[in-house]
C-alpha cells in the first residue's frame, strides 16, 4: 500500500476518534452536539508515532479531583486511591441500554487476556451519571456482571458533571419521561490515565474493539508514552 495512503487513512481514523470527544450521547439515542455554553476542552493527538490503538493526546488531561462513594459504600478519592495505577475512567449509568454495557464488556474481555501483573496495575472506574438510582448496592451488582475488579462511584451529580467536563465529556441531568423511563445523556468516551503521570493520555471512542483495548492495556500499565507526545 502507498505510504501516503496509509498516513491519510490513519489521520482520518484519528480525526474521527477526536471528533467523538466533542459529542454527547444519550444512551439509546443518536449522538447530539453538546449544549451551548458547555463546550468540552479541546484535545490534540500525538500523531502516527503513537504506540496506542486509542487516540494519544499531546496535551494530557489532569485527573479529576473527584471524591464520591464507591460501590462498597466507602469514601473514594479518585486521585488518592488510584495514584500509581493505570486507570480507565468512564461515565455512564446502570440502566443504559447500549453504550455503557458494551464498553464495559469489551474492556472486561480485554482484561481477561492480560497477565496478572497487568490486571493488578489496572483500575476500571465507572462514575454514575444517574446517582439517584445508582446506589452503591446497585452499582456493585451491575459491575460484577462484567468484572469483579471494577470500581463504581456514585454521589453528587454536580461534582460528576464538573469532573467529566474537565475531560471534555459532557454529562446532563437525567431526564424523566412520561412512560416512567429515565435517560442520562453523557459523552461515550473512555479516558485512560497513566500510572507514571496520573494524567489522562489516551482517549477511546464508543465502539472501540476489544482487540484495541487488549493491545493497549499492557502499554498503559507501563506508562508508555510516544516521543511525539
Amino acid at each position: 500500500m502507498n505510504p501516503r495512503t496509509t498516513h491519510v487513512r490513519r489521520a482520518a481514523a484519528a480525526g474521527l476518534a477526536l471528533a467523538a470527544t466533542l459529542t454527547l450521547a444519550a444512551c439509546g439515542q443518536q449522538d447530539a452536539p453538546a449544549s451551548a455554553g458547555e463546550a468540552p476542552a479541546s484535545v490534540s493527538q500525538a500523531g502516527d508515532a503513537s504506540p496506542y490503538k486509542g487516540t494519544e493526546l499531546d496535551r494530557p488531561f489532569a485527573k479529576p479531583d473527584l471524591k464520591l462513594t464507591d460501590d462498597q459504600g466507602k469514601p473514594f478519592d479518585l486521585r488518592k486511591d488510584t495514584a500509581g495505577r493505570s486507570v480507565l475512567l468512564f461515565f455512564g449509568y446502570t440502566n443504559c441500554p447500549d453504550v455503557c454495557p458494551t464498553t464495559l464488556s469489551d474492556v472486561a474481555l480485554a482484561l481477561r487476556e492480560q497477565p496478572e501483573e497487568v490486571r493488578e496495575k489496572t483500575s476500571v472506574v465507572f462514575v454514575s451519571t444517574d446517582p439517584e438510582r445508582d446506589t452503591p448496592k446497585v452499582l456493585d451488582k451491575w459491575l460484577a456482571s462484567f468484572d469483579a475488579s471494577y470500581t463504581g462511584l456514585t454521589g453528587d451529580l454536580e461534582q460528576v458533571k464538573t469532573a467529566a467536563k474537565s475531560l471534555g465529556i459532557t454529562v446532563e441531568d437525567p431526564k424523566h419521561h412520561d412512560d416512567g423511563t429515565v435517560t442520562s445523556s453523557h459523552g461515550p468516551q473512555l479516558v485512560a490515565f497513566l500510572p507514571t503521570t496520573n494524567q489522562g493520555h489516551v482517549v477511546y471512542s464508543s465502539g472501540t474493539p476489544t482487540a484495541s483495548f487488549a493491545h493497549d492495556l499492557p502499554l498503559l500499565a507501563r506508562g508508555k508514552q510516544s516521543t511525539a507526545g
